[in-house]
């Protein structure tokens, strides 16, 4: 997650027709790069549940478990390669689920063999390393549809308790690992990624690495990939680590409960990959229970995604999109790429959306804290178990501010209704750590709709809205790391018109001719360096 660029970068806005421009480390490459694109999918999968998950099976019931969704791969690799793929990603947890306990989740764990100490291809070699059916499965999936595979699983890896008693080797003596493997177009393993920050609602399976690690992969077709898993996403390790390193393209299966109004997966996921300036592959897994949905292929330019909606039957969902390689190393190669036709989806739930950010030296005639109102008129309401300060959006039309602490968020707005439902609408900002779904060091300036018309309900989830907005948000951050988002009605992600960063800290997001009403638009900004404090 790097920063937003300095004004004078991001004043440049794009649109769609830069999608064939280069942004590289050092801003915008003016010229177009011929053929410099790729065919990525995600595979968003409705897994098959183990219903008593805290049962320990045996390894032969936990393979008859694991190859219903392997059969699914399976189906839509082939689909997959039909269309022309590349690269495809399936999620975290789709092989067996989630609500393991650390015994057992035993007949589902595989070693993994490292990846950067030797060389394997368990389709064609098979023999080499026992008990390793699931690998073994995948790389012939990979071989057999000549297609890059990233898919997510549990490693087994032994630990020095005996010879290192100081060691962070568990009781048991061996290590359990929340997965990623990757899997080059002829089968062979080029990456094992162990994933670094685990979800603690439902990770007791799990442990975490005892030292963050850094993994890509190459390709032919596009260079360098970073990988990360799920809650990987909010922590400095291993994603901005990636990011600062100067990996531009990242593949991210996640199972990611959607957490309105400020991060939902979608949501999230396009805050990343705009606030980084990245690609960003992203997988989610399907499961109801854990309201998990909502999958994506974004890039600095463009977003292809689908989010279902509460109660849909849908088994699954195959994204398909061509987009522009990141990679400045490769992108300094001559390599010539095929011309693939990519087939485009019918439904009206595929969202396909390019930037439009104007075109202005600066996209603002003025800051929204000039002559903003400080409201005295400030309520406490609790946002994902944080107490946000809000005022109200109460008129038509108007500049005001909200103040935690010393951290202070400006917004200018103008109201459009509609139709006849009167909506509750609200600024809040947070300045603080978030302990709920583990640390994080957070500041917030955010406009949400309420879920209600009682000043209570501001902080709670809504997905539907009929109001649009015209509005300017702006906030005074102490971080350089700030995302930003823009969620309508129907979970409908909205590009913002313009982005900017001063060098004092402040950013800003304007946006206007919305599509759907307006559920949240967010700037969330991340203290890496207080988490611990």
């Amino acid at each position: 997650m790097a920063q937003l660029k300095d004004s004078a970068q991001m004043g440049t806005c794009r649109d769609h027709r830069t999608r064939g421009l280069v942004i590289g480390r050092k801003g915008v490459k003016s010229e177009p790069v011929v053929d410099s694109s790729y065919v990525a999918a995600v595979y968003e999968h409705n897994v098959f549940m183990n219903p008593e998950p805290h049962v320990r099976l045996s390894r032969h019931a936990a393979l008859q478990h694991m190859k219903k969704n392997l059969d699914v791969y399976e189906e839509q690799a082939a689909r997959a390669a039909q269309q022309g793929v590349q690269i495809l990603v399936f999620p975290e947890n789709g092989i067996y689920g989630h609500h393991f306990s650390r015994s057992s989740i035993s007949g589902y764990l595989e070693t993994i063999p490292d990846p950067q100490q030797e060389r394997w291809n368990p389709c064609t070699e098979p023999a080499k390393h026992s008990n390793t059916e699931v690998l073994q499965q995948l790389s012939c999936m990979a071989r057999r549809h000549s297609l890059y595979l990233v898919a997510n699983m549990g490693d087994l890896q032994p630990c020095p308790l005996k010879t290192d008693p100081s060691s962070s080797c568990p009781p048991d003596g061996h290590w359990q690992f929340n997965t990623n493997v990757v899997f080059s177009s002829d089968g062979l393993l080029v990456a094992r990624y162990h994933k670094q920050n685990p979800y603690l609602l439902f990770e007791e399976s799990f442990d975490t690495p005892p030292q963050p690690e850094i993994i890509t992969f190459d390709t032919p077709f596009a260079g360098r990939f970073g990988l990360l898993i799920c809650f990987d996403i909010l922590f400095y390790e291993p994603t901005v680590a990636l990011v600062e390193k100067g990996v531009r393209q990242l593949v991210y299966p996640t199972a990611w409960p959607n957490q309105l109004p400020i991060l939902d997966s979608i949501q999230a996921q396009r805050a990343f990959s705009l606030g980084a300036n990245v690609t960003l592959l992203a997988a989610n897994l399907r499961e109801g229970n854990m309201n998990m949905r909502g999958s994506g292929i974004y890039t600095p330019f463009t977003a292809t995604y689908h989010h279902a909606l509460r109660g849909d039957p849908e088994e699954g969902r195959l994204l398909v999109a061509r987009v522009p390689v990141l990679d400045p190393l490769w992108l300094g190669q001559s390599v010539a790429t095929e011309e693939v036709v990519v087939k485009e989806s019918t439904s009206s739930t595929l969202h396909n959306t390019d930037s439009a950010f104007c075109h202005r030296e600066s996209c603002f005639d003025s800051s929204p804290s000039e002559s903003a109102s400080s409201s005295p008129d400030t309520f406490t309401s609790s946002l994902m178990h944080d107490p946000y300060t809000f005022v109200l959006l109460n008129k038509t039309e108007d500049k005001v501010s909200v103040c935690d602490g010393t951290f202070c968020c400006h917004a200018q707005y103008r109201l459009l209704p509609q139709g006849s439902s009167r909506e509750l609408y609200a600024l809040g900002a947070f300045s603080g750590i978030h302990t709920f779904h583990g640390r994080l060091a957070l500041q917030v300036c955010a406009i949400v709709r309420c879920e209600g018309l009682d000043t209570s309900s501001c902080g709670q989830e809504a997905e539907e809205a009929e109001t649009k907005m015209d509005f300017v948000l702006e906030g005074k951050f102490a971080t350089k790391y700030v995302y930003p988002s823009v969620l309508a009605s129907q979970l409908i992600l909205e590009q913002p018109e313009c982005l900017e960063r001063g060098a004092d800290g402040r950013v800003t997001m304007k946006h206007s001719n919305m599509t759907a009403g307006l559920v949240t638009a967010c700037l969330f900004g991340r203290m890496y360096h207080l988490d611990n404090e």
